[in-house]
This record gives C-alpha cells, structure tokens and sequence, in this order.
C-alpha cells in the first residue's frame, strides 16, 4: 500500500480528547461531521488545510486516553492518509487498525510541517521527498496489512466470513 500526502505535525501525547473533543463525539454519530472537528483544539484550522491522503504526524504516546473508536474513525473520515508517531497509546492502536486507519510508528524527527511525504507499508518506508530523506518504518506484520488494505476488521469479515490471511 503507498500514499502520498502532506505533513501536519503534533507533538507527544495527544490524547483522544485532542483528536476529537468531547463536545462533539456525545453530540452526533455522524463520522463525516465528526471528522470536521478532527484536532480542533490542537489547530483549529486543520480540517480546512488538511488534503485527502494527508498524514497526521506526531512524537510519542499518540491516541492516550479514553479507548472511544470515535477518535481513529473521526481521522479516518477526515480522509488521512495514516498517523505516523514515535508510538502509540495501546487501544488506540488496536481500535485503528480494526477501523481500517493504518498507523505507523517511525523516527518523526525527520519530519516537519508541510513536508511531502511518500509512504510504502510494505517496503517499510517513508520517503521524505521535501527533505529527501528515507525513514524506516516498524513493519506491521501481514496479517495487519491485510486488515488495512480490507479496509479494516469488519470488511474483512465481510469479504471472507472468517480471518484470511493467506
């Protein structure tokens, strides 16, 4: 799977409040009307800049917090292409690979805002092309890629009626 996008960068522990307030994810289940107040209160102005395909970077412990799925489906509704982070908060984690957002932990220190961004999961890296620098990427194992190009846990069962991973 390859993207390319944008960088929007966030610093260490941005928790899910962050991602998506309180004040919305009890308000509506709507993911579309969600995904317009992804980050807000961190950059109110990142749902009007961010492009579809776009990447969500950030330093350690990404996703901390409460283990609501509003938070990885409000991003993956905001169209992102993927959260690149330093590490992740476990349930988040978890959460995000079953919605079908693709999460991936790497050195984000090679990363600035705005910088063009070019990522192969199963080559493992991420091709920086602003400052034209490679980063390696932690590979994920197949059986998570294979969850992700499904489009997450729910429409692999409903591809193949059981877990297929071959």
């Amino acid at each position: 799977m390859e993207l390319k996008g944008k960088a929007h960068k966030f610093g260490d522990d941005v928790n899910t409040d962050y991602i998506i307030s309180g004040r919305y994810k009890f308000k509506t289940q709507d993911m579309k009307e969600l995904a317009r107040h992804v980050m807000e209160d961190l950059d109110p102005e990142f749902y009007d800049r961010v492009q579809a395909g776009d990447f969500i970077v950030a330093g350690k412990n990404f996703g901390c917090g409460s283990s609501r799925e509003q938070a990885p489906l409000a991003i993956l509704n905001a169209d992102i292409g993927a959260v690149l982070a330093k590490s992740f908060a476990r349930i988040f984690y978890r959460n995000s690979i079953n919605t079908g957002l693709p999460l991936l932990e790497c050195n984000t220190d090679e990363i600035n805002p705005g910088d063009e961004l070019e990522l192969d999961m199963e080559k493992g890296i991420i091709k920086n092309i602003t400052r034209q620098v490679d980063i390696p990427i932690k590979p994920l194992p197949p059986f998570m890629l294979k969850i992700l190009s499904d489009g997450g846990l729910a429409e692999h069962f409903r591809k193949y009626g059981t877990f297929n991973f071959k």
